[in-house]
């Protein structure tokens, strides 16, 4: 049998061989195969960071209902072709297409206290828009950026279309999932697939009527005879 002081040597030098034997084997797979203990440099996926969202706006991402999808639908109207009607309390835009037809569009408009009413006209156009947010609405949400530069993150989407000398506007959204809610300041909001088809169907000078919110009582006793 093994004297007390050579078992001790053995088993230290036969942990030594196996421990070597495991590194060789180690090496060996990692050579054949890199991504054997880890990928190499480089071969991580890049993490892509979200479209940015602005504090007010929400859920960005989700898929629209279809019944706000574009399309064009029987609309009767004594308006002329080519004028914008804004049906606020069903959040849909029409632009009309004359002969009891028009394109209707799924909005975001005005939250509680923040809708309004009236005609307007068309009178100016901007693609990728900046954003300065006017003072009023920096007094109610401080945490707002001061300017934005127009782009895919800013909240005004891919076209504008200002109405008036007012503040409000006719823009694009980088939150889509909005539409259909009564969320914004007071402005009408579209997808960006939509807000540039309207874009190219308006001029300075087109004619928006804003329907009031009370519209949906009125529309519902005229539906009911």
């Amino acid at each position: 049998m093994y004297g007390s002081k050579s078992f001790p040597r053995k088993l230290i030098r036969g942990l030594t061989i196996a421990a070597a034997c495991a590194a060789a084997l180690s090496a060996s797979a990692a050579s054949a195969n890199p991504f054997f203990l880890f990928p190499p440099a480089g071969a991580m996926p890049q993490y892509e960071p979200p479209v940015a969202v602005m504090p007010h706006e929400q859920d960005e991402g989700v898929a629209e209902p279809s019944r706000f999808k574009r399309q064009i639908v029987d609309y009767r109207t004594g308006e002329a072709a080519g004028t914008v009607i804004v049906d606020t309390p069903h959040t849909y835009l029409y632009y009309v297409l004359g002969n009891g037809k028009a394109i209707r569009y799924g909005i975001g408009v005005g939250r509680e206290g923040f809708t309004w009413s009236g005609t307007q006209t068309v009178s100016r156009k901007a693609e990728w828009p900046d954003w300065t947010p006017p003072a009023e609405m920096l007094q109610r949400q401080p945490y707002l950026p001061r300017f934005m530069a127009g782009g895919p993150q800013n909240p005004l989407g891919a076209r504008a279309m200002y109405l008036g000398g007012t503040v409000y506007r006719i823009h694009g959204t980088n939150a889509p999932s909005t539409i259909g809610g009564r969320v914004s300041s007071g402005c009408i909001r579209m997808v960006n697939e939509d807000v540039i088809d309207l874009y190219g169907r308006v001029n300075v000078g087109t004619r928006v009527i804003v329907l009031p919110i009370e519209h949906r009582a009125e529309g519902a006793r005229g539906a009911r005879g």
